[in-house]
């Protein structure tokens, strides 16, 4: 039995013009709306606000709502920068699950939240070698075109809730997804949902928001490969990365500074500092199109936002270990 499809409203507030779209509840997501607006805004827009609440641009939208669209160029683009680390470490699951031969058992352990202290976003793992790995610049590369190859793919990022049932027998194979289920399941308003992403045929566990589309990342660098301690889980690896989202262009020098800083091991602590990503955003794109002399002073003044930042915030730390993202104990 096909049941009734009803309609809701969705009042868009942006550009060109603001407008009353007449939209399917469940069915249509900010995607479609978009579609609708115009084509240049569809291939733009990475997040939405819907009803103040930030949104996955394919996630059906429930009832009658008001409807913003994020870019990469917006103006306070801090919620952006956000959704698009969390979908860039998400990615590094998929990189590690595609990588390996069969005979490398690979069991992802999650995705701490990123601290742009460091300058990269991370997720831990544990790859079953035979021999201790430290991986060279060439395949540190090679692991980083496979997102490459993803992001000329246009692979949308999906989002699914499910029972913990669900999810337990979904990643049963995986010891350290099993063990952080039920916690993760407990903290959801039902207290028994988990929420997954897809991409490609990649699916793992955190609650986004993520950004619509792997077509939004243009450089995506697999940076370091570290070995991690993990008093729960023990000897794991942490990897690595940095990111510019297709909407922008950087300098190479920059880039490469960029590159060098992401390759230092990253140390996450309780009550880690919670300095904005936009401090990066805006040093980015205070770079673009500079000299050499302008780039390097530039990535100076970027420093001192970023440690100034970090100062700010540091009498608002909290324990981010336990906030979002499916992650693993440090």
């Amino acid at each position: 039995m096909i049941k009734r499809i009803e309609k809701i409203q969705v009042n868009y507030q942006g550009v060109p013009d603001p407008c009353t779209l007449v939209m399917n509840k469940g069915l249509s997501t900010p995607y479609n709306c978009a579609m609708h607006i115009g084509e240049h805004i569809t291939q733009k827009s990475a997040l939405a606000i819907v009803n103040d609440e930030l949104w996955d641009m394919h996630r059906p939208l429930t009832e009658d709502c008001t409807l913003q669209l994020l870019h990469f160029q917006d103006d306070d683009p801090t919620s952006l920068n956000k959704a698009f680390w969390t979908s860039c470490s998400f990615l590094l699951g998929h990189m590690l699950e595609t990588a390996f031969k069969d005979q490398y058992y690979v069991q992802l352990c999650g995705f701490p939240r990123s601290s742009i202290e460091s300058g990269s976003f991370v997720h831990d793992v544990h790859i079953n070698t035979p021999f201790p790995w430290n991986p060279t610049s060439i395949e540190l590369q090679i692991l980083g075109k496979i997102i490459t190859k993803l992001a000329m793919q246009d692979a949308k990022f999906e989002r699914l809730e499910v029972d913990a049932s669900v999810a337990q027998e979904m990643f049963s194979d995986n010891q350290y997804k099993a063990d952080q289920i039920p916690q993760i399941a407990s903290k959801s308003m039902s207290g028994n949902k988990v929420t997954l992403y897809r991409v490609d045929n990649h699916i793992d566990i955190s609650v986004g928001p993520m950004i619509a589309s792997s077509a939004h990342i243009g450089i995506f660098n697999v940076t370091a490969i570290h070995p991690h301690h993990c008093p729960k889980y023990g000897d794991i690896q942490r990897v690595q990365g940095v990111a510019l989202p297709s909407q922008l262009s950087l300098h190479y020098l920059a880039m490469e500074q960029l590159k060098e800083r992401a390759s230092r091991k990253v140390r996450l602590k309780k009550g880690c500092m919670r300095v904005t990503l936009c401090v990066m955003y805006y040093s980015i794109r205070r770079i673009i199109c500079c000299s050499p002399h302008e780039v390097r002073g530039s990535l100076s003044s970027a420093s001192a936002s970023v440690s100034e930042s970090a100062l700010r915030d540091k009498e608002d730390t909290g324990d981010n270990l336990t906030n979002t993202h499916n992650r693993a104990p440090n």
